[in-house]
């Protein structure tokens, strides 16, 4: 045999060995599967040997009699079986085998079961949509350094504004349950000392980073250095993470120590670009000064001047707040469908607006000088709500159920959507109307439901819902973003408890930069925040309508609700009282009236419970 030959022979035979000799991965175990209204939820623990590359999904329809394989899955430990309107009270049973590397299946493991529920509470509901979210930033988070992905497709590249977000996604899960708190706490110590290594500018860290190792990424061609607003996004994250694990023990005193010694080195003062009257975005080694991007006006930037103004070592001057953030393109006297917007751009802008600086900072019941921001906020998530209710561009799928607009993947890429003429091209986000839950709660379950039971079956995967979907192109991402998930489940907690809200204002330095800013006590509108959502749905029928119509109202919660309704064009102005303060029992009730809005054309009808929550339907007088 000539030698090159044996040489190929001799490396089959090795690899065939191997393969043979290959170990067997263990079967998994720990599995555990949790119901919900279409679907199933599938966890099971890590198998230990390290070379699982996949695994095979087995579900039983016979009550555990036979098993068939459902599906194979990448090697995360989680899955779920989507079940779409196959009824409640289906039970379903699983087994769940590892895949090595060389397709080598374990022995399957024990089988666990599930039922789905009769009906869901909000709370329920809620739990759904936060849990699965979370695990973006627990299972799929950097194994090195335990950092949030940028996105699920972008390998070993981290953000760090959006792990900020995912820390305080980790504090949710760990206050209710999800994980340990011993869990938790390592994370967040992998994470900090990942941070004390990694490249940092003047203190402030890049937006991008290699998870492997904390080089800079580049997130263009002269951002290559500081990014200020996406530091502030994970300090505000870390700080709340300081006041949640206030235990006297040496593990977490350690924790403590090591983010305040990371709050204390970001040299806000240096961003002011040589002591000007404005924070400066960016800052590189290489190109100094050159994107040239100083924050002013409203956007989702407004946390930067908090923290900037609050920091124990490196503080601004408070009066920055108004030569700088609020000097330019700030008030906005603007009324949409009834709503002012007090500030920001038409319309208030993409939601993340509302969201991004609020994660932590409480906007309830102070005021600067231009407004309430709970009440701004609350205003911008219902002039969406009803811009998609009127739907003007006729775009598929838009409706009070279905909105939320903001920044996220589209069908030809990332950009921010809102409801500019320019700026709506049919694509809505879940995250929008999700993460407005502490000002629109009503509007906002209406929304979760929504994407959940008529979208779910391409909106819905391991880590809730994709990023968006643009049903008049039948398009829907398989993407997960970090900045976009982290807030679901933040601004769901605030809502439900305000726990976030409660840590971050907690820290010392905070209210007396608020002090120094000038916001001052307002109970004008302070939000509750602990309330149940008041979820329920209307419909007019026929719709165009002429003469009487019939209304539809349905009600989700048990409890009957006091409404009114009256009828808006499309200005917010009120053309007809339709019942003021009527009752409604819990179901479905029809209500017949004469619509006489006042002239052929587009109206809302608006109704509205006790509490001030609502919905919109459209109606179309001819």
């Amino acid at each position: 045999m000539k030698p090159q030959l044996l040489v190929l022979f001799l490396g089959m035979l090795w690899t065939l060995s191997g393969c043979a000799n290959a170990q067997v991965p263990a079967a998994p175990v720990g599995v555990r599967a949790l119901a919900f209204e279409r679907h199933v939820a599938l966890r099971w623990s890590p198998v230990p040997s390290g070379n699982v590359k996949a695994h095979n999904l087995y579900r039983s329809t016979d009550g555990g009699q036979t098993y068939t394989l459902l599906k194979k899955v990448g090697s995360e430990p989680l899955s779920f079986d989507w079940l779409g309107d196959a009824g409640a009270g289906v039970t379903r049973h699983y087994k769940v085998a590892a895949i090595n590397a060389g397709g080598q299946e374990s022995p399957l493991s024990d089988a666990v079961s599930a039922t789905t529920p009769a009906n869901m509470s909000d709370e329920q509901w809620l739990d759904m949509a936060q849990e699965a979210t979370f695990r973006y930033f627990w299972e799929f988070a950097h194994p090195v350094s335990g950092m949030a992905r940028e996105r699920n497709a972008s390998g070993d590249v981290i953000t760090s504004g959006g792990t900020g977000f995912g820390l305080m996604a980790l504090v949710v899960a760990t206050e209710r349950g999800w994980i340990s708190r011993a869990d938790a706490l390592q994370h967040f110590l992998k994470v900090i000392s990942f941070l004390q290594v990694a490249d940092r500018f003047h203190g402030v860290f890049p937006h991008w980073m290699d998870g492997n190792t904390g080089n800079v990424v580049p997130f263009s061609q002269y951002d290559n250095g500081g990014d200020l607003v996406e530091t502030a996004f994970l300090i505000q994250g870390l700080l709340a993470a300081r006041q949640y694990f206030d235990r006297s023990d040496p593990v977490e005193k350690a924790l403590r120590d090591a983010i305040t010694k990371i709050w204390e080195d970001v040299e806000w003062d240096w961003y002011r670009r040589n002591n000007s009257n404005v924070l400066y975005w960016h800052w590189s080694p290489n190109y100094a000064w050159q994107m040239n991007f100083p924050l002013r006006g409203f956007y989702e930037a407004q946390i930067v001047y908090i923290l900037a103004i609050a920091s124990p070592k490196h503080p601004v001057p408070a009066s920055l707040y108004q030569s700088g953030w609020t000097s330019q393109n700030y008030a906005n006297n603007s009324v949409h469908f009834g709503y002012p917007i007090y500030c920001g751009p038409f319309g208030g802008g993409p939601l993340f607006f509302a969201h991004y600086s609020y994660l932590g900072f409480d906007p309830r019941g102070k005021k600067d000088a231009f407004c309430n921001y709970f009440t701004r906020n609350r205003n911008h998530g219902l002039i969406q709500q009803a811009y998609c209710a009127i739907n003007p561009k006729n775009y598929k799928g838009y409706s009070a159920e279905c909105w939320g607009l903001t920044a996220c993947d589209g069908p030809q890429g990332y950009s921010a959507h809102d409801i500019a003429p320019a700026s709506d091209k049919g694509t809505i986000a879940p995250t929008g109307a999700l993460s407005n839950m502490p000002y629109t709660p009503t509007e906002s379950m209406m929304a979760l439901r929504h994407f959940y039971r008529a979208l779910g079956d391409r909106l819905w995967g391991n880590y809730g819902f994709y990023d968006a979907f643009n049903q008049q192109q039948n398009w829907f991402a398989d993407s997960y973003l970090a900045i976009d998930q982290g807030p679901i489940v933040a601004m769901i907690e605030n809502h439900r408890t305000g726990l976030l809200w409660r840590l971050f204002m907690q820290n010392a330095e905070i209210q007396p930069a608020l002090d120094a800013i000038g916001f001052v006590k307002d109970v004008s509108s302070v939000g509750d925040t602990e309330g149940k959502a008041s979820f329920f749905g209307v419909s007019v029928s026929p719709n165009p309508v002429s003469a009487t119509g019939e209304l539809q109202i349905q009600i989700e919660t048990q409890e009957k609700r006091t409404l009114s309704a009256w009828v808006v064009d499309t200005a917010g102005r009120k053309v007809q009282d339709v019942f003021v303060q009527a009752p409604f029992a819990p179901g479905i009730n029809q209500y017949k009236t004469r619509l006489q809005a006042g002239g052929k054309g587009l109206y809302l009808l608006r109704v509205q419970d006790e509490h001030g929550r609502g919905t919109f339907a459209k109606i179309v007088q001819d």
